[in-house]
Order: C-alpha cells, then structure tokens, then sequence
C-alpha cells in the first residue's frame, strides 16, 4: 500500500482530509504537520509497521477519539503540547483569549497572572512563552491534569507555578490578569456524546453551563489587583449572560473577542482602579 492508497482508505472510512493526513505523518514516523512531505512521497510505500500504526490511529479518530490524544501532541500558540485523555484537547479558539491577555499585558512592567482551570498547561504556558516577564500561576481540580501540565512546563523550559484546586481556593495572592478557560458545557447538552473520549469534568458545568463561570466571576475582585483584567472563555451562547454578569460584579469596559468563525468566544472586563 502507498502513501496515498493508505490516505484514500482513511478518507473512505470517514476521516476528514486533514486528520487523515495529520495520523498518516505520524504513523509514518514525520512531523504530523508534514503534509507537504506526504504530497510529494505519495507513492512510497507504507512499510508494515506504520501500516499497522495508521489502521490502529484511524479507526481510534473513526470512533471519535481526538487526533491529539493518538499522536500524544497539539500546537498550540507557537509552542507544542504532551496531551492525552487526562486534560482536554486545546483548541484553536483558545488562542483568542491568549491574544487577549497579551494585549492586556503589554503596558504591566512585570505582571502577575492566574490561569484558573489550566488542563494541559496550553494558556498559562503560551502566555509564558510570548511573555517571559510575566508570573504566572496555573491552578487545576484534577491532579492528573496538573501532572500533564507540570510536564509540558519541564519539556519546554517554561517557568510556571502550578497549584491544585478548585478555582481560587489555592490562591491568596492578587494578580494583574486573571484568565479561565471553565467548563461551560451544559450537563444535558446533546454534543457531550462527541466529547466522550475528554474528562467531563472539564467539561460540564450544572444545567445552564454557567455556574463555573459564576463563581469565578463572583470571587475574582478579591484577587485582583486595581485594574487587573478578568478574562473569560465560554459557550457559542453565553457571551450576553456572562458581561452582563461581569457588569453587575462591577466591572468596568466589559467587552468581547471573537473566534475563528466569528462566534463571540471571550468576554472580560477591568476591575476599577482605587480612586
């Protein structure tokens, strides 16, 4: 069998072009982005092993199963993650909220950042990465996750504080930015059967979805420095519920940023400085 052959055959099995692509890199023992190289070795033979490697990866993706928990790896904002079923599968749409808390950082001489709810580390590292003056602070429930995180941290050289528990509980300390990708799913949502390879506890927050997104709103003026940002990802519906609820907290310039499609994905506002 070919390169190309083996790609037909994950096409046909139901695979987009880019997964297909993406797991036949890999299997083939190439950088999973390396589609060029697949277009111009399309004739090549896929040897046994990768053979047995795609066909193994194909039929996990054709079950649902994440590209990045197969090949154990996702880019995210310029830098590259260990991921596996313990946290969620970073998203392209979370970068927005990277840029962001960048541009928030930008006038802070040395800022002080929390990320709520890190999962893989991918928010908290990229903010590292693009902003190396910056401390930052990472918190996550679930140890496993921090396990993945602190992990990542070592493999790219990314100083990061990594603290367990839920939400602000850990934290005594008040910062410049705080940030949270939070479970915004609602418990009933007819999507979650597409998700069932992911934590749910990452996942879900009660019946509206909101309640994560509450209380970190709720408790996140105690731990924020006199106009510090608050910013916040959530659900394809749920950007109207959320800065209404950060107006009433009291905070001021509410506002949003738009995903990949155009979807208001982040909402955030600035505590008001003293005076």
């Amino acid at each position: 069998m070919t390169l190309d052959e083996a790609l037909r055959s994950a096409l046909h099995r139901g695979l987009s072009r880019i997964d297909a692509q993406i797991l036949l890199a890999w299997a083939a023992g190439r950088p999973p982005n390396d589609r060029a190289w697949l277009m111009a070795h399309g004739a090549d033979p896929l040897h046994e092993g990768a053979r047995a490697r795609f066909d193994d990866a194909v039929g996990r993706r054709a079950s649902g199963e994440p590209v990045a928990y197969i090949t154990g790896h996702k880019a995210f904002h310029g830098i590259e993650l260990q991921v596996d079923a313990r946290v969620l599968d970073p998203r392209p749409d979370t970068e927005t909220l990277v840029d962001w808390a960048l541009q928030c950082l930008e006038p802070v001489a040395e800022p002080d950042v929390l990320d709520l709810g890190t999962g893989s580390g991918a928010v908290a590292l990229a903010l590292k990465a693009a902003c190396p003056r910056a401390r930052v602070v990472a918190t996550d429930l679930s140890a496993p996750a921090l396990t993945v995180a602190r992990g990542n941290a070592e493999r790219l050289g990314l100083t990061v504080s990594f603290l367990q528990g839920r939400w602000f509980e850990c934290v005594r300390s008040s910062f410049d930015l705080i940030v949270s990708n939070p479970p915004y799913v609602r418990e009933n949502d007819p999507h979650l059967t597409s998700l069932r390879h992911e934590p749910l506890l990452a996942l879900t927050a009660g019946t509206d979805g909101l309640r994560d997104l509450r209380h970190i709103i709720e408790h996140a003026p105690t731990h924020l420095a006199p106009g510090g940002w608050l910013l916040l990802e959530h659900g394809w519906d749920q950007a109207a519920a959320v800065r209404d609820r950060l107006t009433a907290a009291g905070f001021r310039q509410v506002q949003a940023r738009s995903d990949l499609g155009g979807i208001d994905r982040c909402s955030g506002g600035q505590w008001p400085s003293r005076g």
